[in-house]
């Protein structure tokens, strides 16, 4: 029987999610978004692609209608609108955190046993609304983010040493923002620690534009943000999930005492499978390490404690 995929949101991150899980034959998938016709128009698209890409799986574009996502078996939730111009950060924290608990809601309602793939910003406190307003086993609500800020890392180790990206390995814990904590040390060519290979400068340089990645393409677009990488990182996340690959992977889970962190949903490496996160895997980090750890997870803390302040 063939797997069922929901994307929430039709916007570029969404639409091109949607592709990539359709040309992989991983589901049959169904998109859906607020603005009439969007989800149908970008659907109906796809699917006249699936001929020349030689796919057959179905793609259905809907509006507000929840109905036909029941019984879903991965939901990848990337609804959200970005930071305008004048636009507090109270005020895009309390705008997606609305988003994100009507959707769940409805996701909740008709695919109860769904696995929750959260693309939506801010990424690791927009995992708390969902993972609150589901009810859901932890297990089953993860954040998409180190596989995007790693891919992010091994181009730009790729790049510098001029070899193919499938031999490049590279680990991004932390939060998604300005706080993530690439590891050199795990980071690797081949199996061969980049720290073997490239000076301590040029690596803190790749760490700097990596912990930017999304910045700087923000400031090339001028008008909007990355999607086909963030869409290809949702996609491997759900792969492993529906394949149950076993594969491990740096993704937003809920920690509750790994890397001495309470109650938080942090990046970390994770085995994702046909339950979705079966276990998080604690590495061995030096004391900077575990430091830049923490800080990363009381900036995530700070958004929390704002969103309470906001519920409230």
């Amino acid at each position: 029987m063939k797997k069922k995929a929901t994307v929430v949101g039709a916007g570029n991150v969404g639409a091109t999610a949607a592709m990539r899980l359709a040309e992989k034959e991983l589901a049959d998938v169904v998109l859906i978004d607020i603005l009439d016709g969007v989800p149908a128009g970008k659907a109906l698209d796809l699917a006249e692609a699936a001929p020349i890409e030689k796919h057959d799986s179905r793609i259905l574009g809907i509006t507000s209608d929840y109905s036909a996502t029941k019984d879903s078996d991965i939901v990848i939730i990337t609804a959200g609108i970005p930071r305008k111009p004048g636009m507090s950060r109270d005020d895009l924290l309390s705008t997606n955190m609305g988003i994100v608990r009507n959707v769940t809601e409805q996701i909740k309602k008709f695919s109860p046993n769904a696995i929750l793939i959260i693309v939506s910003n801010p990424l690791d406190a927009m995992c708390h609304v969902a993972y609150d307003v589901s009810g859901f086993p932890k297990e089953k609500v993860i954040g998409m983010a180190g596989v995007l800020d790693s891919a992010r890392f091994r181009t730009f180790i790729a790049m510098e040493l001029d070899v193919s990206v499938e031999n490049t390995h590279a680990f991004v814990l932390g939060g998604h923002g300005d706080t993530m904590v690439p590891l050199p040390r795990y980071s690797t060519v081949a199996g061969i620690p980049i720290t073997e290979l490239m000076s301590p400068e040029k690596i803190e340089a790749l760490v700097q534009r990596t912990r930017n990645g999304g910045a700087e393409i923000v400031g090339l677009l001028k008008t909007g943000s990355a999607y086909y990488a963030p869409a290809s990182a949702a996609v491997e996340m759900a792969e492993a999930i529906l394949k149950d690959k076993k594969k491990i992977l740096p993704c937003a889970a809920l920690l509750q005492g790994e890397y001495g962190i309470h109650n938080l949903f942090i990046g970390v490496p994770v085995k994702l499978g046909a339950d979705g996160v079966e276990e998080i895997i604690e590495i061995t980090l030096t004391d900077e390490e575990k430091q830049a750890l923490h800080k990363s997870a009381d900036a995530v803390q700070k958004l929390v404690d704002d969103m309470k302040r906001l519920s409230s």
